[in-house]
């Protein structure tokens, strides 16, 4: 692993995103220490130094560079995290102020448009944000990112918003692809989510970059520590089309087979919350009976779909249900209705990720958390680089290979 100075490596926190980006930061630490270190291991054997004479020759280099004069010691991690101001005036107006020099750095601008619990401004006002907040957040951060001489400037957003309106039926707009245009307009070079809606989103960008990153490395990191999967009566659900290859991937990966739930919706009717959906029939192709169920979707928002889908499959006989959301919003009084239909018994756990920031989420006993904080670390240290990233956007070889260890484990243990 090269070591490459990562002193113009900047990450911008937006209100919403500050504990997010907080844990990508801590994890760009430590990836850029276990990379200095392997680079002066390998440094002092190949040139038969001693580690610490190595070490003031890097700093040496690195100061005479920066003319900054500084350090001491085998390490000095970069702060990384930009120092800025975000005023909320009375008419609900954003400003964003940048408090220190950014020109000619590579930014990475962070916000999680879907955190909608209660932000400080101004020393003491507190304002629940909307996702037109926060998208207006964002507008004037890169505005002011962009005046202030970034080099680079990549939007870190694990939930893309409006990502659900990328089609267009009738009289309505492709709001999903208009957002990333509006994007690219005011500069920014790449975009960078989690598990997007469609794919077919990107395709209106003209020179912006776009990566989606998939968080099922982490959900079946935490499956493979429940027993329910060790069991054979196991089988993987599609809880509708648009999920097949999502779950087909998880069915393939647990060498497990698939079913599928076919839905039929009335279009003339719109879902307002859990209860209130416009599914009219559930049809289930595959079998559940005495099994544990497992289905896995990129977006939950007022979770009535999922609710119908657990009731429809427990009716159908199954053991236990076990869900994973990439992005768990948890729309409206979600949380309410998923905690009736857990006394219920009609779900086991959900898995979802830390995209999106909760706080009452994580107190219930049938969530279970995983983190993508670090997967996005990764990947902004290798955006930095200009290194592949096919390896974590593709991530199919590590879960064989952790898939293949949990094997091995449960064979010596029994």
């Amino acid at each position: 692993m090269s070591y490459a100075d990562p002193s113009q490596l900047a990450v911008l926190a937006c209100p919403g995103a500050e504990s997010f980006a907080g844990e990508v930061i801590s994890h760009l630490k430590h990836c850029y220490r276990h990379k200095f270190d392997n680079a002066v291991a390998a440094m002092a054997k190949r040139y038969a130094l001693d580690e610490d004479e190595v070490v003031k020759r890097i700093n040496f280099i690195h100061e005479s560079q920066s003319l900054t004069g500084v350090s001491e010691g085998k390490f000095h991690p970069p702060r990384f995290k930009i120092r800025a101001q975000f005023t909320l005036f009375p008419n609900d107006e954003i400003k964003a102020e940048i408090l220190e020099s950014v020109r000619g750095k590579d930014i990475y601008i962070v916000e999680d448009v879907e955190n909608h619990h209660p932000l400080v401004f101004n020393g003491g006002i507190s304002k629940s944000l909307s996702i037109n907040d926060h998208l207006m957040m964002i507008f004037v951060t890169v505005d002011a990112v962009k005046q202030a001489g970034a080099a680079r400037i990549t939007l870190v957003v694990p939930n893309y918003p409006y990502s659900r309106q990328h089609k267009r039926k009738g009289r309505e707009g492709l709001t999903a692809s208009r957002i990333g245009i509006i994007f690219e307009r005011l500069g920014v070079d790449r975009l960078l989510t989690l598990d997007i809606h469609s794919r077919e989103i990107c395709n209106a960008f003209r020179t912006m970059g776009f990566e989606s990153l998939h968080a099922s490395y982490q959900i079946i990191r935490q499956l493979a520590k429940m027993s329910e999967i060790q069991e054979g009566n196991f089988v993987v659900v599609s809880p509708d089309t648009g999920a097949v290859d999502r779950n087909k991937f998880y069915a393939n990966s647990f060498k497990k087979p698939l079913a599928l739930l076919y839905k039929e919706r009335d279009y003339s009717r719109v879902s307002k919350d859990a209860h209130e959906n416009n599914i009219s029939e559930m049809r289930l192709l595959g079998t559940v009976s005495g099994k544990t169920v497992f289905m896995a979707d990129d977006i939950l928002g007022t979770g009535g779909t999922l609710l119908k889908a657990m009731e429809f499959l427990k009716k159908q006989g199954a053991l236990k249900v076990i869900a994973a959301i990439s992005l768990p919003l948890f729309s409206g009084g979600a949380i309410r209705y998923f905690d009736e239909a857990y006394r219920q018994g009609l779900f086991f756990r959900i898995i979802g990720t830390n995209a999106v920031y909760h706080e009452e989420l994580l107190e219930r006993e049938w969530y279970i958390s995983v983190s993508v904080s670090k997967l996005f670390a990764r990947t902004i240290s290798r955006l930095y680089q200009d290194l592949s990233v096919s390896s974590l956007l593709d991530n199919r070889v590590v879960i064989e290979r952790l898939l293949a260890e949990n094997y091995e484990n449960s064979r010596a243990e029994n």
